[in-house]
């Protein structure tokens, strides 16, 4: 009986270490299987970190080549960018023939960047001019083996952005001061140019916007599109949204009235107001008080000058009394404008010609009496002169009604997104 029990202890100690065995073996077993997975994963990452991704750029894997990057300097051509690099003349002649379809060589301008491909053997031969037309567009100079010549672009990327700020100098400092794009207050002027004086920008005031800017190997190169903006001037709310109407993209307020008036704002950009309009204002010249009425927007001399609207030049020439070189333009039956102390006038202005709004017909000057470069700007409402900074345009045509449903969706949409936008970042 005893013998049985002893027996069975037995037994069962030997299935035990039977187990204890198997388990060990399995243990060892996974344990060297995740150590040669881990080795294996980690010397995968390691060819994986060493395998260089070729830098293909212009169409071409670049890395296979010297590269040497420069601009085109003052005076030089196709030739002289070519002949420098040992190009013969009856190459560059060749080269220029087959490109003539593509780009005229004789547009190559000045400070535009260009690179040189030179093989990487102990010869060192050019093989590849690459020309860039424009930050997008690139020209292509095949010079090994068969010529030929090619454009091609690079891939552009465009980025949804918003902007604010609130206004303590000027718009341009504002935009330094918020890392914007200073393009914007350029542009932010054009948009608003017929209801904003931004010569007259107060402190406090504040804009937001919703644009879109393009992207070239991660940098920035353009603002695409403004889509919608808010922008407090003196207390009052003024909206623009684009809105594309008869195949037209255009900006339209708030209501779907156009931002575009029959007048500019200011016939000048980025200026500052020197004198206002006014019965009463000490001349520093003839040191005596007389009326003043027009606004005077000093600038430096050569400054472009616009007309404010479409119309026809009544007047032009020399004024003896003080207004130095002069025009009026008539543009309807109700308003005309004058230009005073022009340094010159623009190609094809002379009495009779119709101009049109926006366009140029003069540069600033100090001609006639003038203590410094500046434009006297003067309006006339039916003969009568009246302040410039005071004038009430009416705006062209607005969305159309079959337009405004389309329209009033889209404003409801940017104005939501415009609403979430923080005026100081």
């Amino acid at each position: 009986m005893q013998f049985n029990k002893d027996k069975k202890k037995y037994l069962i100690l030997i299935l035990l270490l039977i187990l204890v065995i198997i388990f060990l073996i399995i243990f060892f077993r996974n344990t060297i299987n995740k150590n040669t997975e881990n080795k294996s994963a980690l010397e995968e990452k390691k060819e994986l970190k060493e395998l260089k991704i070729p830098n293909k750029k212009f169409g071409i894997c670049i890395d296979s080549f010297n590269v040497e990057n420069t601009k085109v300097k003052r005076n030089e051509n196709l030739s002289a960018l070519l002949l420098r690099k040992g190009i013969s003349y009856s190459t560059i002649d060749k080269i220029d023939k087959i490109s003539k379809p593509i780009f005229d060589a004789r547009k190559i301008r000045k400070n535009q960047p260009c690179f040189y491909l030179y093989s990487k053997d102990s010869l060192m031969e050019l093989e590849y001019f690459i020309y860039k037309i424009d930050p997008v567009e690139y020209l292509v100079y095949k010079l090994k083996d068969s010529l030929s010549v090619y454009a091609g672009e690079l891939p552009v990327t465009h980025k949804i952005k918003t902007a604010s700020g609130i206004i303590s100098n000027s718009l341009w400092a504002c935009m330094e001061k918020n890392d914007i794009n200073p393009i914007l207050a350029l542009q932010l002027s054009e948009i608003y140019q017929w209801t904003i004086d931004f010569f007259g920008i107060k402190k406090g005031d504040k804009f937001r916007i919703i644009y879109e800017e393009s992207y070239i190997e991660g940098k920035p190169v353009a603002i695409s599109n403004i889509y919608a903006c808010e922008f407090q001037n003196m207390g009052e709310n003024n909206y623009a949204f684009l809105f594309t109407q008869d195949s037209i993209p255009d900006y339209f307020d708030e209501k779907g009235n156009s931002l575009k008036k029959a007048f500019l704002k200011a016939p000048l950009k980025f200026s500052r107001i020197s004198s206002h309009f006014t019965f009463h204002r000490y001349h520093p010249i003839l040191r005596i008080t007389r009326p003043h009425l027009g606004v005077d927007y000093a600038a430096p001399k050569g400054t472009p000058v616009h007309s404010i609207g479409d119309g026809i030049i009544t007047r032009k020439g020399y004024q003896k009394r003080g207004g130095g070189n002069y025009m009026y333009i008539k543009h309807n039956s109700v308003y005309t404008t004058s230009y005073m102390h022009l340094n010159n006038y623009a190609s094809g202005i002379h009495t009779g010609v119709r101009v049109h709004q926006g366009q140029l017909i003069g540069y600033v000057g100090m001609t006639g009496l003038a203590t410094g470069p500046h434009l006297d700007f003067r309006v006339y409402k039916n003969g009568k002169p009246m302040d410039p900074l005071k004038v009430k345009s009416p705006p062209v045509k607005p969305v159309s009604k079959k337009n405004m449903t389309a329209f009033l969706s889209l404003k409801d949409s940017l104005t939501t997104e415009l609403n979430k936008i923080n005026f100081d970042l």
